[in-house]
C-alpha cells in the first residue's frame, strides 16, 4: 500500500489510536492515546534544546496527525535529528530540553522530556513511539543473534520471552525477510544492508506504537531496497493507522512518501505544508535553495563544466558526448550539431572475473566478465544494487584486488598494485570520517600520500598542501584542524584533495555524496564537475543514486549480481533501458514514483 497526499482516516484502535473526535468539553474522559484536541496525534510547542550554554533547537512548532507521514527535512545541522531525538528522551550527554510544550495523543510531557525516569520511558518509546535508527551496522547489537534483538522489544514491555521469540519470527516475516526462522538465528553481519534495515523497522513496529520516527531509514541504500524498505513502512503504518515522522535529507523520497513537510534551518521551522506546495513551490529562499540543489533525472552534465570527451561502450565504439548544457538541449540534438571528439581510451577493464571463497568448496563470482573503457577526460558510472559487484570491480581497478581473470590497462598497458599504479589511480572514499585519520591535523591527510611515494621535501608537500586545500575551496585556516573539526562536506573535500595530491589519472569516487545533504551534495558534485575540466581527470563513479550519476556521468554500466547487463550513454541508458533489471532499477527512483501522483510535484 502506498501513501497518498494529505491526512489519512484511520479506523479507531481499541487502546484509542486514531479516534477521530475531540471531547465536547475540557473535562470531559479522553481515552490514554486519543489524539489532542487539535486533532494532532504529536503537538509541539516551542521546543527548545540546547548542548551546554549554546542553543541549537529554537522554538520548533510541529503538528503530527493520526495516520500522517510528515517528513523533517534541512541541511546536515539544521536541528532535524537533534528535535527528533528530544521528543523521545534520546538526546546526547549534554543535550537538554530548556523549554517547550509536547503533547502525545492528550498527554503532556512538558518538562518531562530530559528528567522522566526509566520506567516511565519505556511506557513511551516502543509501546507509542518506536524509532527507525539511521544506521543498522551500529543500532544492532553485534553479538546478538537478530531474533533474539526483535523478541527483547516485546519483552521489556511484558511479553514472555518464548512467546516474544515465536512473534520475532512472525514479524520478521512481515518485514519481507525470507526464511524467517533462519533470519532469526543469524547475527547482524551475516544479512545486507536492506535486511538489516527491515530488521530495525520489525523492531520499532513490534508493539505497533501510534508514532514512529524514521531516522534517515534510506540514506545508504540503493534505489531498489530503498524502495522495498519504504513500502514495507508505509504498508505496516497503514495497516495499523501509524503516524510517520520521517528524518531525511533526500527531497525526492520526502515529496515521494510525505503528507506535509517542516523546513528546518538552524534550529527554526523556515516553511512548511503539504508537500506539493512546499517542494513544488517553495516560498522562502532556504526552501528554494533546497529543492534547486536536487540533482535531477533530466539534468546531464554541463558542457561547461567539463571537457568534451567521448565515452566508449566495452565494444568501443565511440558514442556521443553525453554532455549538454542544462539548458535542457538534448544529448541527441547537441552531438548532431557538435560531433563528438574521440579521445584516447585511458581506463580499460576486459574480461574481470573475481571469486571468492565460501567454506571449503563453494565460491561466490562477485564479479563475472566484465568490460568497458573510459576514455580520457570523461566519467564512467557504474550503478546496481547492493551486492551487485559495485565495489569489487572499483577495488580490481585500484589494484587492491588481483583478478582471477582478465586484466586492468592504463594506457594499455597491464597494470597491478605496485606503486605507479597507486599513483595513477586513487579512490575517494565514501566515508571521509573513517578514511581520515583523526591523529592528524587537515595538512598532514593531504599530505599524505605526497610522503607514502616520496615526493618533495616537507616544506614542499606542505606549500603543495596548502595549494589543493584552496583548489577545493578549503581555508587555508582549516589546515591545522582534525576531521573531528570539521563538517561532512568538508571532510569530503579533504578527502578528494588527498586523492589529487599525487597528481592521479584517474579518480575512482567511491559513493562520494550518499551522506552528504542535498545543498553540500551539490557543493562537492560541482566541484568535482571543475576539477576534471580544470585537470582533464577520468572518473570511474560508483553510485546508487542514479540522480547523481546523471547528472556526474558521460556513460554509465549497470551490474547485476556481477555481470555489466547494459553500458551506453547516461541518456540513453536511462530514458530508453534496454534490460529489464535497468528499468527496474529506474522505476524505483523516487521521482519515477512521484509521477503517479499528480497532486505531488516531481523534484526530478
Amino acid at each position: 500500500m502506498t501513501f497518498t497526499t494529505g491526512a489519512r482516516t484511520t479506523e479507531p484502535r481499541a487502546t484509542g489510536v486514531g479516534a477521530a473526535h475531540a471531547p465536547e468539553t475540557p473535562t470531559a474522559p479522553v481515552p490514554a492515546g486519543a489524539p489532542t484536541p487539535s486533532g494532532a496525534l504529536l503537538r509541539v510547542r516551542g521546543l527548545r534544546v540546547a548542548y551546554g550554554g549554546r542553543e541549537v533547537v529554537h522554538g520548533v512548532d510541529l503538528d503530527v496527525r493520526p495516520g500522517e507521514v510528515v517528513a523533517l527535512v534541512g541541511e546536515s545541522g539544521s536541528g532535524k535529528s537533534t528535535t527528533a531525538h528530544a521528543l523521545i528522551g534520546l538526546l546526547p550527554d549534554g543535550g537538554r530540553v530548556t523549554s517547550g510544550e509536547v503533547v502525545l495523543g492528550t498527554e503532556p510531557l512538558t518538562g518531562l522530556l530530559s528528567g522522566l525516569q526509566p520506567n516511565a520511558w519505556r511506557r513511551v518509546r516502543g509501546v507509542r513511539v518506536g524509532l527507525v535508527p539511521q544506521d543498522p551496522g551500529t543500532a544492532l547489537n553485534p553479538v546478538e543473534r537478530v531474533g533474539e534483538q526483535v523478541a527483547e522489544a516485546l519483552v521489556v514491555h511484558g511479553t514472555p520471552r518464548r512467546a516474544a521469540r515465536e512473534r520475532a519470527v512472525k514479524i520478521l516475516r512481515d518485514v519481507g525477510l525470507d526464511r524467517p526462522a533462519q533470519r532469526a538465528r543469524q547475527y547482524p553481519h551475516q544479512l545486507s544492508g536492506g535486511m538489516r534495515q527491515r530488521v530495525l523497522v520489525g523492531i520499532a513496529m513490534a508493539c505497533e506504537p501510534e508514532l514512529v520516527i524514521a531516522d534517515e531509514p534510506t540514506s545508504a541504500l540503493d534505489v531498489t531496497v530503498q524502495r522495498r524498505v519504504l513500502d514495507l513502512l508505509a504498508d505496516l503504518t497503514s495497516r495499523a493507522g501509524t503516524a510517520v515522522l520521517l528524518i531525511t535529507h533526500d527531497l525526492a523520497v520526502a515529496a515521494d512518501r510525505a503528507d506535509r513537510v517542516v523546513v528546518l534551518r538552524d534550529g527554526v521551522v523556515v516553511e512548511e505544508g503539504p508537500a506539493g506546495r512546499v517542494l513544488g513551490a517553495p516560498e522562502h529562499p532556504y526552501t528554494r535553495e533546497l529543492v534547486a540543489a536536487v540533482p535531477g533525472q533530466n539534468t546531464v552534465p554541463s558542457a561547461s563544466n567539463a571537457p568534451a570527451a567521448a565515452g566508449t561502450a566495452a565494444s568501443g565504439t565511440p558514442a556521443t558526448s553525453g554532455m549538454p548544457a542544462r539548458s535542457g538541449t538534448s544529448a541527441t540534438s547537441r552531438a548532431a550539431a557538435e560531433p563528438p571528439v574521440p579521445r584516447p581510451v585511458v581506463l580499460a577493464a576486459r574480461g574481470l572475473v573475481k571469486e571468492f571463497r565460501l567454506g571449503r568448496r563453494d565460491r561466490f563470482r562477485a564479479v563475472d566478465d566484465v568490460s568497458f573503457t573510459v576514455p580520457q577526460g570523461s566519467a564512467f558510472a557504474l550503478v546496481g544494487e547492493s551486492g551487485s559487484g559495485k565495489s569489487t570491480t572499483a577495488r580490481l581497478v585500484l589494484g587492491l584486488e588481483r583478478p582471477d581473470a582478465g586484466t586492468v590497462e592504463l594506457d594499455g598497458a597491464p597494470v597491478g598494485g605496485d606503486r605507479a599504479t597507486r599513483r595513477r589511480t586513487q579512490l575517494v572514499h565514501q566515508d571521509p570520517y573513517s578514511s581520515l585519520d583523526p591523529r592528524f591535523t587537515v595538512a598532514a591527510v593531504v599530505a599524505e600520500p605526497l610522503r607514502a611515494h616520496r615526493v618533495g621535501n616537507r616544506a614542499e608537500r606542505r606549500d603543495r598542501a596548502a595549494q589543493l586545500l584552496e583548489d577545493v575551496s578549503l581555508s587555508p585556516d582549516l589546515a591545522r584542524r582534525r576531521p573531528a573539526e570539521l563538517s561532512g562536506g568538508q571532510r569530503q573535500r579533504v578527502a578528494i584533495a588527498r586523492a589529487l595530491a599525487p597528481d592521479p589519472d584517474v579518480l575512482v569516487l567511491d559513493e562520494p555524496t550518499s551522506a552528504l545533504d542535498v545543498s553540500v551534495q551539490a557543493r562537492v558534485l560541482d566541484l568535482l564537475a571543475r576539477l576534471r575540466a580544470e585537470r582533464g581527470l577520468t572518473y570511474l563513479f560508483i553510485s546508487h543514486d542514479l540522480a547523481v550519476v546523471r547528472q556526474v556521468a558521460d556513460h554509465v554500466g549497470v551490474l547485476n549480481a556481477g555481470r555489466l547487463v547494459e553500458t551506453g550513454p547516461v541518456g540513453q541508458v536511462f530514458d530508453r533501458p534496454a534490460h529489464p533489471y535497468t528499468a527496474e532499477l529506474i522505476a524505483a527512483i523516487p521521482g519515477a514514483r512521484t509521477r503517479r501522483h499528480p497532486d505531488r510535484k516531481d523534484l526530478t
